[in-house]
């Protein structure tokens, strides 16, 4: 894997190679799968999509990191249509490159770390149902055409454009299943929050991509507490370890309430706003503990906040602050179950950014998470 470092598409259909080439064999031995079977990008296909995007094939959408490859409509078809992307998926497909080449989210640092960080990609709004994305059952897991292959396109495009190739470029030690792919979709319809696109000053109708330089899912399991308190305090103890990225390098993360989880903890009146600062408030670190008491010197991350005291029983939380903290409803309707996601750390800032037509938010958050829906 990783021979086409220096090339930024596949031949388009079979007429470019000799009769009888197996294409799916052929894309294997020059580098350009993920590890899985590509479907051959045939002009027909790549033509749909091409037209699903607005036309115009040759129009640069982004220059992609580290290798700095052009993206450009057509290399964005051809990278969905090898990934089994359907047409109309094209507009969040873009969407979500386009925020991940925003300068805030550092994809430069985000391909080429030794850390296993991946793009997370949550999908809000209308355009989930309308292309059938999963945002239920096994909402990380296997089973949705859309969910899958949204999420491998982006990779393939990583791979493909940016040159993320492990070994090469990308330095992963460890990596995580969520280089194969990581999109999931907010389930909206089962949470009595305000969804999060909403909270951040998007409209109900408007469609988002959120995307997150992330850890996989930390697993979150309670099934005795029956008050906000009893779940967010299991949360808290998820998220304070002293191994994590967000420990020792703040950042951003995510939290994915289940909606049993929501359930409990909205019924007392609980908002985004209360959760979010709840958690903040209510996890973290001694600082000694971080660093291991000062066994090992006087040494700690000069990378974290100033205004962190590095003092041996000080607390350090998790991230700088409640804003740092993104929430998300996802899940089945049964199980007693919510997840904690590290992000990367200090290095890169996750990025909301509207589908199509959907404009960036022009008035003052919903910080409280109550407005209308």
């Amino acid at each position: 894997m990783g021979t086409v470092a220096a090339q930024e598409t596949p031949p388009i259909a079979a007429a470019h190679l000799p009769e009888g080439t197996d294409l799916i064999e052929w894309y294997y031995e020059h580098g350009y799968s993920d590890g899985f079977p590509l479907v051959p990008p045939t002009p027909a296909k790549i033509a749909a999509v091409v037209a699903a995007l607005g036309g115009e094939p040759g129009r640069l959408l982004a220059r992609v990191p580290p290798r700095w490859g052009s993206l450009t409509r057509q290399v964005l078809a051809i990278n969905m249509v090898m990934a089994g992307c359907r047409p109309e998926y094209a507009p969040v497909v873009e969407a979500a490159m386009l925020a991940l080449c925003d300068a805030r989210f550092n994809l430069n640092g985000v391909q080429a770390t030794t850390h296993m960080a991946s793009p997370l990609l949550v999908v809000n709004g209308p355009v989930r149902k309308t292309i059938g994305m999963n945002a239920g059952c096994n909402v990380f897991g296997s089973g949705n055409r859309a969910n899958a292959t949204i999420g491998r396109a982006l990779r393939l495009v990583l791979l493909n454009v940016g040159g993320g190739w492990p070994g090469l470029l990308d330095k992963s030690t460890l990596g995580h299943p969520g280089k194969y792919t990581y999109c999931i979709a907010e389930n909206e319809e089962a949470s009595p929050l305000a969804p999060y696109h909403v909270e951040k000053g998007y409209r109900a109708e408007d469609s988002a991509v959120f995307v997150l330089a992330a850890e996989p899912p930390h697993s979150v399991t309670n099934h005795f507490a029956n008050d906000a308190e009893g779940i967010l305090d299991s949360i808290c103890s998820a998220m304070s370890t002293i191994c994590n990225n967000n420990a020792v390098s703040a950042g951003h993360c995510a939290v994915v309430l289940g909606p049993e989880h929501t359930a409990t903890i909205t019924k007392s009146g609980w908002k985004r706003h209360d959760i979010r600062h709840y958690l903040w408030a209510h996890s973290g670190n001694r600082w000694g503990d971080l660093y291991g008491n000062g066994r090992y010197g006087k040494v700690y991350n000069r990378n974290l906040p100033v205004w962190y005291k590095r003092q041996p029983d000080a607390r350090t939380p998790i991230v700088p602050s409640p804003d740092n903290i993104h929430l998300f409803v996802a899940g089945g309707e049964a199980g007693r179950f919510s997840a904690f996601i590290p992000g990367w750390g200090h290095m890169s800032s996750p990025v909301l950014r509207g589908v199509g037509a959907a404009q960036p938010p022009g008035g003052p958050e919903c910080a409280d998470g109550t407005c209308a829906v």
